[in-house]
């Protein structure tokens, strides 16, 4: 994420400038969420729990798999969610550290580590087929894939790289604004959460131009594309940004209390779930931007919809949990 869109109020900027201080208090702050709607995380049953490793993190859900990564050994996982059985564990040479992306045929999975490299897992035969030397810039990072090409940011500096799947190699560098990590794909753009100046920037995917960067809550990491929309969590306030994907106008703002680092997005069902240490779900219902649902308790951080079911990990006990959809789609 790099050109910053210059044509910004006086007070929006006064905001940018000082977004940092606010957020560097904020990200230490309690997750005290949102009191009125919060029940027991033990009180969600499961209908799997399956050992991971060391640790579990970063799932990615696909047509016909769900994918996590795991440590103690490292590796990426394969799940058949109609038999709910690990089907490959396929190693890789260092922790998966920027989240995980399909294309292609391929699970894409950015390692960090002495050597970062991004590893390309053939998700068919379950093996390493390219270990490309195009490292991610930080952990906490993401990685994201469009109709013809794989997206990672690969330096603090804010270097947004478009990489060909059909060749293994950078096609594209994009300077985009510094301490941006995080890239979606949606219809057309790539959108890219600056967590370093609170802004979402807009690429043009299929020619790299930047279009324009979004402030949005303090210090956005994770998002996610959804209803016409971009969302991303805001680990400086606790926040959720809703963006209209279209006009690139902020809908809503809606406050989750869950500030601090890590944490997760996903949508599905008509909504937007969240994950961060001790409030491991909340449910923010995406017809009227409200938050529904919040479970607190120990375990979370990384989590997806999907296959009628919310998979989430608890990161710390190396676990990954398939909760059918229909405890957590009750409001009340």
């Amino acid at each position: 994420m790099s050109a910053i869109h210059l044509n910004i109020a006086l007070p929006t900027l006064f905001l940018l400038a000082t977004s940092g201080a606010i957020a560097a208090q904020s990200a230490n702050a309690p997750k005290l969420g949102v009191k009125g709607v919060q029940v027991p995380f033990a009180s969600l049953k499961p209908s799997t729990t399956l050992k991971i490793g060391g640790t579990a993190d970063w799932v990615l859900v696909t047509d016909d798999a769900v994918w996590v990564a795991g440590t103690k050994p490292y590796s990426v996982q394969h799940i058949d969610p109609v038999t709910n059985r690990i089907v490959a564990k396929v190693a890789l040479p260092g922790e998966a550290c920027s989240g995980l992306a399909f294309g292609f045929g391929s699970v894409w999975v950015p390692v960090c580590g002495k050597k970062p490299t991004l590893v390309r897992v053939d998700a068919h035969e379950n093996a390493v087929i390219a270990t490309l030397p195009v490292p991610p810039a930080a952990p906490e990072g993401g990685i994201a894939t469009s109709t013809d090409s794989v997206w990672l940011v690969t330096d603090k500096k804010g270097t947004l790289n478009r990489i060909d799947p059909s060749t293994n190699s950078v096609r594209q560098q994009i300077p985009i604004p510094p301490g941006s990590y995080n890239p979606v794909f949606s219809d057309g753009v790539v959108w890219i959460t600056g967590v370093e100046r609170s802004v979402l920037t807009a690429v043009d995917a299929a020619t790299g131009r930047v279009l324009d960067s979004v402030p949005v809550g303090a210090k956005p990491r994770f998002l996610i594309a959804g209803g016409g929309s971009i969302w991303t969590l805001n680990q400086g306030d606790g926040s959720v940004t809703r963006v209209d994907e279209k006009s690139r106008k902020v809908l809503a703002s809606i406050q989750v209390g869950i500030a601090g680092t890590g944490g997760d997005i996903g949508d599905g069902a008509d909504s937007v779930w969240l994950s961060v240490f001790d409030v491991p779900v909340t449910r923010v219902d995406a017809t009227t931007n409200r938050v529904v649902k919040q479970w607190i308790g120990k375990g979370g951080d990384s989590l997806r919809f999907g296959f009628d079911s919310l998979w989430i990990t608890d990161y710390k006990k190396g676990l990954l949990f398939r909760i059918p959809e229909s405890q957590v789609l009750i409001s009340n």
